[in-house]
């Protein structure tokens, strides 16, 4: 079909917002782990990075755009809000991620949470669309079970090339029991750094429902993007957080 076409051929690279704006190296998985968001510029800068930054002084600015570390949660929020009024996608889904979680002072609002993120869906926020798909397909956060609207939006965000989106797309065919699809699906966030991914597909070939060459092809992909992510400051970063 070619809905299926689209489907697998697409979202093979990893989408902008997955790359630190300094380094411009793919941030490692889990990327919060990894890289520190910023508010003011609402860019994920790798922890490298920062390291990096702290080195010549920049202790209390952003390392990316320069901008000084907000003084309190007001100050942060407004900077926020400012993007916000922009129509900035990501800055309306961090929006909806500060009603869902209470932040700022704000009651919990899960219904906020949802339409904001649907707003920054529709301005192409594959972070907003990984969020709602979670939300649809499993019937949480206040909104009804809609597995095919949860499913059509994880689908969005994977053909832009996000790796959670895919990942529970493959998922999600294992429910199925489709597993050829699943393994398409787990194929390609495997080749583009996740674990999970590459350990979903080990599993099923010891159940006898992927193949050796499947698993090797995975395996060899996730080899390639995790050294692709490295640098020295990352491997520096790493072992002074061992100590």
């Amino acid at each position: 079909e070619l809905k299926d076409e689209k489907l697998y051929s697409q979202g093979h690279k990893r989408p902008e917002s997955d790359f630190c704006p300094l380094c411009l190296l793919a941030i490692s998985f889990p990327m919060e782990e990894h890289a520190m968001f910023r508010t003011c510029c609402m860019k994920m800068v790798c922890n490298g990075c920062c390291l990096a930054a702290a080195k010549i002084g920049l202790h209390d600015a952003c390392p990316f755009c320069r901008s000084p570390e907000a003084k309190n949660d007001d100050e942060a929020f407004g900077r926020v809000r400012k993007r916000v009024a922009a129509k900035d996608p990501e800055s309306i889904c961090h929006l909806g991620d500060l009603h869902l979680n209470g932040v700022h002072g704000m009651e919990k609002d899960q219904s906020r949470a949802i339409e904001l993120w649907t707003e920054a869906a529709e301005l192409g926020s594959t972070r907003a669309h990984f969020k709602l798909g979670h939300a649809y397909y499993r019937g949480v956060l206040g909104v009804a079970q809609d597995k095919v609207k949860g499913i059509h939006c994880w689908e969005v965000a994977a053909m832009q090339g996000d790796v959670g989106s895919r990942h529970f797309l493959g998922l999600a065919e294992l429910e199925n029991l489709n597993f050829d699809r699943a393994v398409r699906h787990l194929l390609i966030s495997a080749k583009k750094g996740s674990k999970e991914s590459l350990d979903r597909i080990k599993n099923l070939l010891t159940k006898g429902l992927a193949t050796k060459a499947q698993y090797l092809e995975g395996l060899e992909g996730y080899q390639d993007a995790v050294e692709e992510m490295k640098s020295p400051d990352r491997d520096e970063i790493v072992t002074l957080m061992k100590k």
